[in-house]
C-alpha cells in the first residue's frame, strides 16, 4: 500500500513538472508548489527520489532550458541536494556525466562563453551523456560542468545539508561506487564527502593532462578517472562551418585553463583543502598517483604556464608538506602561544655553550654523551641506537633542519671530548672512550641517518613520525646538510682544540689533506712519520680534520672536503724531506711483509686504515701458527681497537669472532676445540680488559655478543683441571685457571652481578640497571640473531652479523650448566644467609683444602677454620697433597668459595684470625684463582646489606687507619659539593673518634689495598674497584670516605677519582641531598646562581668543564649535572626522584615567570610606546627558559629510570599532580601566566619523556609498549575533559597542558595518534572544541586514521565559514 502511495506521489510530481513545462510556468512558483505538495504528502526534503526523477526527466527527453531552470530552483530551495544531483549527473564508475551538470548553471554563465542559445538545441542527449569523454567536441557542456563545480563544490555545507544526510550519501555511493573505487569500506557518510571531492580533483587533473597530450607520459598511459576523448562525427553537418570550429578550439583551451585553475582553487580553499588533506592521510596510494600527475602537469602544461590565476610553482606548493594540512593558521590563543614555544630559539652561537640560548635544543645530547662514560655500568644497547633515536626525537620536537641537527650533534660531541681535555687518573673511562663516541659512534649515527633518508622514497604520502611542518626531505638533502654543518663547524675554534695525546694524529690528517690538495700522493703508512718541522708551512690539525677523515672512511664525504675554504692552510710543492723512503707498517704488511717483532710493534701502535688490512690480520689469527695467532690478536687489541676510529666497528667485530673461533675441519678430539686456542684467547681477554675497551664494546652495542662469546670460554676452561700450561711469546706461563679467570671476571663486569636482581623495580617493567643479567644479555643477543632477515636498520644489521658470526643458533644459559650452577648459587647467596655445607661431601673437603691453603702458616691446634660454620674437624681434602695449588677445576673451587669466605670472616670476627691474616689469606686465594674475587665480592656485598656484623675500628693496629688524610678527604668533598650547597656531615665527630667500618667492608678494603697498581692487576681491580665502592655505599656514612682515605694512601695519583667517588655517596644516604642536587641542576642550567661554575647557565654550567686538582687552586667544585649522572644509578627510590623532578620543574617555572616578567616591569614602563612588542619579547624569553628546564627534567627522568619510571610517571605521578591542588596567591597575582607556562612546561616535559623512552617511530623495542601506556594517559585526558574526573590544578594549567601535549603529538609524533583509541580521540576533540580549539581538534582527528576521518570531515564542514 505504502509503495503504491509513493508511486502515486512521484507520478504527481512528474505530471506537475510536465504541465508547468508546457505552460512555461515560473520556475520558482513551480518549485514552491512542488515543495508544498511533497511536504503535505509526508516526503522528507531534500529528497533523493525527487533528484532522481528530475534528472531522469531532463536526460531522457526533456533537454530544454526550462527543465534545467526547474532543477536549479529545486536546488535553491533545497527540494533536492547537490550531492545526489552531481552523482546522478556522473557515470557509474567515477566517470562523470559532467555535461548535464553544466546546464544547471547555463543561465549564469552565458555572458562568459558567448551566445550559446543557438548552440543549445544542437546538443543531443548523446552529447550530454558524454561531455567529459567528448569535451573537445562539446566544450560548452564541459564549461557548464566546471561552472557547476565552482558553485557547489566549495560550499561543503550545502553538499550535505539536510536531515537525510546519511541517506543522501548512501545514495551517492550507490551511484558512484566511491567506496569500492578508493578501497575504504566505511559506513560514515562523511567519508564519502572526502572521496567525492577527491574524485572531482582527480578527474579534472586527468582531463587536463589528456587535453594537453600529457596523459601518455604517465606510467599508466591512460586515465583512471576519465575515458579517452571520442571526437563526435559532427563535421558532416552542413552548418558546422570554419567559424564554429575556431570557437570550439578556443573554448577547449579556455576550458583546460579553467579546469587547472579549479584544481588550484580546490587545493587552496580553506574547506576543500582540508578535505583533500584527509584524502592524503588516508588514501596514500591514490594521493601518490595524484602527486605524480600534478608534478607532470606543472612541468609540462602550457595552459598552466599561461594561467593568470595560478603558477606551476604555486600549484606544487599547494601539494607540498608545508601547505597541505589542517592548521596553517592557528586561530586560538593557546595554540598560538604554544607554537611560540615550539618556534622559539635556534642553534645560534653554540661555542662552548655557556649560555642557555645556544644549548637549549641539544641539552639531552650532552647528558646522554656524559652518561655513556659513567664506568660503573655498561649498556646492552648500542650507543648508536640510543643517539640515533635521540636525534630523531630532538629533530621532530624542535623542528630543526638536518643542517642544524648535525651541527648540534657535532657540537655536543665535541663539548663532551673537551670536558676530558685534562683527565684525572683512576679506574674509569677516559679520553679513548670519548673519542670513540665522537669519531666512531657519532659518525656511524650520521651514516645510519643518511642511509635511512636516502633509502626511503621521497613520497609525500608517507608520513614519517617527524614534524610535517618542517622541511620536506629530498634524497641527498641529508648528505648535503652534513657537508654544510661540517663546513660551519670550522667556526667553532674553541671546540676544535685537540687533546694532547692525539695532536700528532690530527696533524697527520691535516698534512694528508694539504698533500692531496697540492697533488702529492704518498701512502697512508708514511703520514705517521711526518713532523711539523718537516712541513714548509703550518699544517697543524684540529678535531674537524679527524671528524672529516672519519666521514670519508665511511663514504659520507669524499676528498672534495679537502678543498673547503680554510680546511688547509695552503699548498706545498714537494714531499717533506723527513719522510723515509721505506718504513715497516700496514702498507708493507699488505704487500706480504712477515710479522717480525718490529712489524708487530708498528701494527700494534698504529691503527689500521682499511677493512682489508683488518681482514688480513683476522685470517692470520684463524689460520696462522700459534705464535702468529697471538701476534694477530695483539694487533687487533692495539691501536686499531683503541684509536682506529675509522674502522673501529670492524675491529670489535673481528675480536668477537676470534673469541668464538670455528671448529677446525680436521678436529676430532673429545675436549673442546677452544682449548687449542688458549694462548690466543688469553691474549684477547687481556687485551680488551681495560675500562676503555669494555666501554668501546658497550658503545658499539656488543656487550650481549661479548657475553655470548665469553660464556663458552668460561664453561670450557672452568671445567679443566689446570695440569696443562701454555707459554706465551712474552715468556709468561698460563693455565686453564688463568684463561678462565680472565674470561670470567670480564664476563661479570658486563652486569651488576653483586646487586640484588630486583633492585630498583618500578611497576611491571624492570629498570634499566637490573636488566643486565646473563639471561637478559643472551636474550638481546638472540633477538639480534632472529631479526637478521627482517631488519633494514644499518646498526641492527651490524649487530645481527656479529651474532650470527659466533653462532647461528640462539644461546641460552642452560647451554652452560656449570655457569648456571654458579649463577644460581650466587643469587641464593645474595638473597639469603649461607647454608647447605654438609660434612664429608666433596664440597666440604674442598672448603677445608682451600682454608688450609690460605692459612697454612697459622697454627690453631690442627683445628680447621671451617669448624666455625660446620662443626667438623680437620680433614685432608683433594688439595692436601699440594696445598699451594690444588689441582681442581675452577667451577668446583667457586662452588666451595662462599663457605670458605664465610668461615674466614667468621673466624676473624671471633678472634681466631687477625685482620692481617684474613687479608693475606684472601689475597693468596685471589692469587691462586683470580676469579675468586667474584665470589668474595658477592659474599661481602650480601653480608653488608644484612647488617649482622659488628663494625671494627680502623685504628692502624688491627686494621689500616685512614686518619692520615681523612680530614683532607673531608675538605676535598666539601669543595666538590660546593656548587650544590649540600651540607657535608663531619667524617669524625669531634675529630677524635676512630673511624669504623662493618667487618665485611673492612675485610674487602684491606684485600683490595694489597693489590699493586700495575697493568697485571688492573683487570682485577676493574672488577674489585666498583664493587668496593658499591659495597661502601651500602654501608652507613662515612664508610666510602674512609675507604677513599685508605686508598689515597695506596694510590695518590688516584686521589681525585677516589674523593669524587666518596663525595657522590652522600646522595645515597640523604634524600634531602638528592633534592638539593636536583635543584642545583635546574639552577645551574638557568644560570640563576652566580658561582664561577654556573656562569650564564646552559650545558657549560650543568656539566662543567672537567674536574680534578690539576686546576689552579686544587680540586674544583664539580658541576651538579656530573654529580647527578655519577650518583643516580645507586639511588634506589627512583619514583621519588621523578616526583621531585616534576615538583622542581613547576617551582622553576614560577621562578622564571617572576624574574622574567615581574622583574622587568620598570623597564616595561619606560617603553610604554612599545609595550605590546616588549611583552612579546619577555614572554618569548620566558618560554625559551621553560623549554630548557623541561628538556632537562625529561632527560633526567629518562636517564634515571627509563621506560619503567616513565610508565609510573604518566600513569600515577602526573594524574595525581593534576588532581591535587597547586594554586597559589603568587600565581594568581601574575595574571595566570605562571599557570599557563606551567601547563606548557609539563606538556613539553611529558612529550619529551615519552619520545625519549619510546622513540618517535617504531624502530625501538620500547615502542611496542607505547599504545597501552599512551592510551591510558589519553583516556585520563579525555575523562577529565568529559567531566568525569575532578581536577585540583589551575584551569589555565590544565588547558595549557592538554592543548600543548596534543599540539606536540599532532605536530611532532603523528604516528602516535594512530595508536590511540578512536573514541578517545573523538572525546578529546569534543573537549578541545568546547575550549574553542577547533583547529587543534580538527588536526587531532585529521591524523587519527580512517577511524576519525569521518569526524574530521564533519568538523571541517561544520566550521566552514
Amino acid at each position: 500500500m505504502a509503495a503504491s502511495v509513493h508511486s502515486s506521489i512521484w507520478e504527481t510530481v512528474l505530471e506537475h513538472t510536465k504541465v508547468a513545462q508546457e505552460k512555461e510556468s515560473d520556475p520558482l512558483l513551480w518549485a514552491v508548489q512542488l515543495s508544498a505538495r511533497l511536504s503535505s504528502a509526508g516526503v522528507s526534503l531534500p529528497s533523493v527520489e525527487v533528484a532522481d526523477l528530475l534528472v531522469s526527466h531532463i536526460c531522457w527527453g526533456n533537454n530544454v532550458a526550462i527543465a534545467w531552470k526547474f532543477l536549479e530552483k529545486a536546488l535553491l530551495i533545497k527540494i533536492v541536494s547537490p550531492m545526489p544531483v552531481l552523482g546522478l549527473l556522473s557515470t557509474s564508475i567515477l566517470q562523470i556525466y559532467l555535461e548535464l551538470s553544466g546546464f544547471s548553471t547555463i543561465f549564469c554563465c552565458m555572458e562568459e562563453i558567448g551566445n550559446v542559445d543557438d548552440d543549445f538545441n544542437d546538443l543531443t542527449i548523446l552529447d550530454l551523456l558524454a561531455v567529459v569523454p567528448n569535451r573537445r567536441s562539446c566544450p560548452r557542456a564541459y564549461r557548464l560542468y566546471l561552472e557547476l563545480i565552482k558553485r557547489h563544490a566549495f560550499t561543503l555545507k550545502s553538499l550535505i545539508d539536510g536531515t537525510l544526510y546519511q541517506k543522501v550519501m548512501k545514495f551517492v555511493d550507490s551511484v558512484l561506487h566511491l567506496s569500492s573505487a578508493f578501497g575504504l569500506q566505511a559506513s560514515e557518510p562523511e567519508i564519502l564527502v572526502v572521496e567525492f571531492i577527491f574524485s572531482m580533483v582527480l578527474m579534472l587533473l586527468d582531463a587536463s593532462l589528456d587535453d594537453e597530450g600529457l596523459i601518455e607520459l604517465t606510467p599508466e598511459k591512460k586515465s583512471k578517472w576519465t575515458t579517452s576523448t571520442h571526437d563526435m562525427e559532427i563535421d558532416s553537418h552542413d552548418d558546422y562551418d570554419e567559424k564554429r570550429t575556431d570557437l570550439h578550439e578556443r573554448l577547449q583551451k579556455i576550458n583546460t585553463v579553467i579546469a587547472i585553475d579549479l584544481i588550484g582553487q580546490l587545493l587552496e580553499n580553506k574547506g576543500t583543502s582540508k578535505i583533500l588533506y584527509l584524502a592524503r592521510r588516508n588514501m596514500p596510494t591514490h594521493w601518490a598517483v595524484f602527486l605524480q600527475r600534478i608534478q607532470l602537469l606543472a612541468a609540462n602544461s602550457p595552459a598552466l604556464k599561461n594561467s593568470k590565476v595560478i603558477t606551476p610553482e604555486a600549484l606544487l606548493q599547494l601539494t607540498s608538506d608545508t601547505c597541505v594540512g589542517l592548521s596553517r593558521k592557528c586561530k586560538t590563543s593557546s595554540l598560538q602561544k604554544f607554537h611560540a614555544v615550539m618556534a622559539f630559539g635556534s642553534l645560534g652561537s653554540a661555542g662552548l655553550c655557556h649560555g642557555a640560548s645556544g644549548s637549549a635544543l641539544w641539552l639531552p645530547l650532552d647528558l646522554v654523551f656524559e652518561d655513556a662514560v659513567d664506568g660503573s655500568l655498561v649498556s646492552a644497547t648500542s650507543a648508536i641506537e640510543t643517539i640515533t633515536g635521540l636525534i630523531k626525537v630532538l629533530q621532530a620536537i624542535n623542528g630543526t633542519t638536518w643542517h642544524d641537527t648535525f651541527l648540534g650533534l657535532w657540537i655536543a660531541a665535541l663539548r663532551f671530548v673537551q670536558r676530558e681535555r685534562d683527565p684525572i687518573e683512576g679506574p674509569m673511562p677516559h679520553l679513548d672512550t670519548r673519542l670513540c663516541l665522537l669519531l666512531s659512534i657519532t659518525t656511524l649515527v650520521v651514516a645510519d641517518l643518511i642511509e635511512e633518508e636516502e633509502r626511503t622514497p621521497s613520497d609525500e604520502t608517507k608520513y614519517s613520525s617527524t614534524n610535517h611542518w618542517k622541511e620536506k626531505l629530498v634524497p641527498g638533502k641529508c648528505r648535503m646538510d652534513l657537508v654544510s654543518s661540517l663546513q660551519m663547524l670550522g667556526e667553532y675554534e674553541g671546540l676544535l682544540t685537540v687533546p694532547q695525546s692525539v695532536i700528532s694524529v690530527a696533524n697527520q690528517a691535516a698534512a694528508k689533506a694539504m698533500m692531496f690538495v697540492s697533488g702529492i700522493n704518498i701512502g697512508s703508512a708514511y703520514f705517521e712519520f711526518i713532523s711539523m718541522k718537516d712541513m714548509p708551512i703550518n699544517c697543524s690539525g684540529n678535531m674537524r680534520h679527524l671528524i672529516v677523515e672519519a666521514c670519508i672512511a665511511r663514504n659520507l664525504l669524499d676528498t672534495s672536503a679537502y678543498f673547503w675554504p680554510g680546511y688547509v692552510n695552503g699548498h706545498i710543492s714537494q714531499i717533506p724531506h723527513g719522510i723515509p723512503p721505506q718504513v715497516p707498517g700496514w702498507s708493507s704488511f699488505m704487500k706480504g711483509a712477515s710479522l717480525t717483532p718490529t712489524m708487530i710493534n708498528v701494527l700494534v701502535s698504529t691503527p689500521a686504515s682499511s677493512l682489508a688490512e683488518l681482514e688480513k690480520v683476522f685470517e692470520i689469527a684463524v689460520r696462522g701458527t700459534d705464535d702468529e695467532k697471538i701476534s694477530a690478536a695483539t694487533i687487533l687489541c692495539g691501536a686499531s681497537l683503541i684509536r682506529g676510529w675509522n674502522i673501529q666497528e670492524h675491529t670489535v667485530l673481528f675480536i668477537i669472532r676470534l673469541l668464538s673461533p670455528p671448529v677446525p675441519a680436521d678436529y676430532s678430539g673429545r675436549d673442546s676445540h677452544l682449548i687449542a686456542y688458549a694462548p690466543m684467547l688469553n691474549m684477547l681477554l687481556v687485551g680488551i680488559a681495560s675500562v676503555d675497551c669494555v666501554q668501546i664494546f658497550s658503545s658499539h652495542g656488543l656487550v650481549p655478543h661479548l657475553a655470548g662469546s665469553l660464556m663458552p670460554i668460561c664453561e670450557v676452561f672452568g671445567s679443566c683441571v689446570p695440569n696443562v700450561s701454555w707459554t706465551l711469546t712474552t715468556g709468561e706461563e698460563i693455565n686453564a685457571h688463568a684463561v678462565f679467570s680472565n674470561a670470567f671476571i670480564l664476563l661479570l663486569r658486563l652486569w651488576r652481578f653483586n646487586h640484588p636482581p630486583l633492585e630498583h623495580v618500578v611497576g611491571d617493567v624492570p629498570p634499566v640497571g637490573s636488566q643486565l643479567t646473563p639471561e637478559y644479555l643472551l636474550l638481546v643477543r638472540n633477538s639480534n640473531l632472529v631479526s637478521s632477515g627482517t631488519i633494514h636498520n644499518r646498526n641492527k644489521t651490524r649487530l645481527s652479523a656479529v651474532a650470527s658470526s659466533s653462532s647461528e643458533q640462539p644461546i641460552f644459559l642452560d647451554s652452560f650448566p656449570k655457569l648456571k650452577v654458579w649463577y644460581r648459587q650466587h643469587q641464593a647467596c645474595i638473597a639469603s644467609t649461607l647454608s647447605g655445607l654438609v660434612h664429608g661431601t666433596p664440597i666440604h673437603q674442598i672448603v677445608d683444602g682451600l682454608l688450609n691453603m690460605m692459612f697454612r702458616k697459622i697454627n690453631r691446634g690442627n683445628q680447621s677454620l671451617s669448624s666455625v660454620t660446620s662443626g667438623s674437624s680437620s680433614s685432608s681434602g683433594p688439595g692436601s697433597e699440594d696445598p699451594l695449588r690444588p689441582k681442581l677445576p675452577a667451577w668446583d673451587i667457586l662452588e666451595a668459595l662462599p663457605f670458605v669466605v664465610d668461615a674466614a670472616l667468621t673466624a676473624c670476627a671471633h678472634g681466631r684470625l687477625s685482620p692481617r691474616e684474613l687479608a693475606t689469606g684472601l689475597k693468596d686465594l685471589a692469587d691462586f684463582l683470580p676469579a675468586s674475587l667474584a665470589t668474595i665480592v658477592s659474599y661481602f656485598s650480601a653480608e653488608v646489606t644484612r647488617g649482622v656484623w659488628n663494625p671494627v675500628d680502623m685504628n692502624g693496629t688491627d686494621w689500616p687507619s685512614p686518619a692520615a688524610n681523612l680530614s683532607n678527604v673531608e675538605e676535598q668533598i666539601r669543595k666538590i659539593l660546593a656548587a650544590t650547597g649540600i651540607d657535608v656531615p663531619s667524617l669524625l665527630t669531634g675529630g677524635k673518634s676512630p673511624a669504623t667500618l662493618p667487618l665485611p667492608l673492612a675485610a674487602f678494603a684491606s684485600l683490595t689495598i694489597t693489590y699493586k697498581i700495575d697493568r697485571a692487576s688492573q683487570r682485577f681491580l676493574n672488577l674489585a674497584g666498583p664493587a668496593l665502592e658499591s659495597l661502601a655505599a651500602d654501608c652507613p656514612w662515612p664508610s666510602m670516605p674512609i675507604v677513599a682515605s685508605l686508598w689515597t694512601q695506596k694510590a695518590k695519583r688516584w686521589s681525585d677519582f677516589l674523593v669524587f667517588s666518596a663525595s657522590r655517596t652522600i646522595f645515597l644516604h640523604n634524600r634531602e641531598a638528592v633534592v638539593q642536587l636536583l635543584k642545583s641542576c635546574f639552577s645551574a642550567t638557568l644560570g640563576l646562581k652566580t658561582t664561577p661554575i654556573s656562569g650564564n647557565g646552559g650545558v657549560g654550567a650543568l656539566l662543567g668543564h672537567g674536574f680534578g686538582s690539576h686546576f689552579c687552586g686544587g680540586i674544583s667544585p664539580v658541576a651538579p649535572g656530573i654529580l647527578y649522572l655519577r650518583a643516580y644509578r645507586s639511588i634506589r627510590d627512583v619514583v621519588f626522584m621523578a616526583e621531585e623532578i616534576v615538583s622542581l620543574l613547576m617551582h622553576f617555572v614560577r621562578e622564571i615567570t617572576t624574574s622574567q616578567l615581574s622583574g622587568e616591569r620598570s623597564e616595561k614602563l619606560k617603553k610604554a610606546k612599545n609595550e605590546m612588542k616588549y611583552g612579546q619579547i619577555s614572554l618569548g624569553a620566558a618560554l625559551a627558559k621553560v623549554k630548557l628546564i623541561a628538556s632537562l627534567a625529561a632527560s633526567l627522568v629518562w636517564l634515571s629510570g627509563g621506560l619503567g619510571l616513565f610508565q609510573a610517571l604518566i600513569k600515577e605521578t602526573l594524574p595525581s599532580w593534576f588532581i591535587s591542588n597547586h594554586r597559589s596567591e603568587q600565581e594568581e597575582g601574575l595574571g595566570g601566566m605562571v599557570a599557563m607556562l606551567g601547563g606548557y612546561a609539563l606538556a613539553y616535559f611529558t612529550m619529551l619523556c615519552g619520545a625519549f623512552v619510546w622513540g618517535v617511530d617504531l624502530s625501538s623495542s620500547a615502542s611496542k609498549r607505547r599504545p597501552k601506556i599512551l592510551g591510558c594517559h589519553m583516556e585520563f585526558l579525555a575523562s577529565a575533559l568529559d567531566g568525569n574526573i575532578s581536577l585540583g590544578c589551575d584551569c589555565a594549567t590544565w588547558r595549557a597542558y592538554v592543548s600543548g601535549f596534543v599540539s606536540l603529538m599532532v605536530g611532532c609524533t603523528p604516528s602516535w595518534v594512530l595508536e590511540v583509541d578512536v573514541n578517545v580521540l573523538k572525546r578529546l576533540s569534543k573537549g578541545l572544541r568546547q575550549w574553542n580549539e577547533e583547529e587543534l581538534a580538527l588536526a587531532l582527528l585529521g591524523i587519527g586514521g580512517v577511524g576519525t576521518m569521518a569526524a574530521a570531515a564533519q568538523l571541517i564542514v561544520e566550521t566552514q565559514l
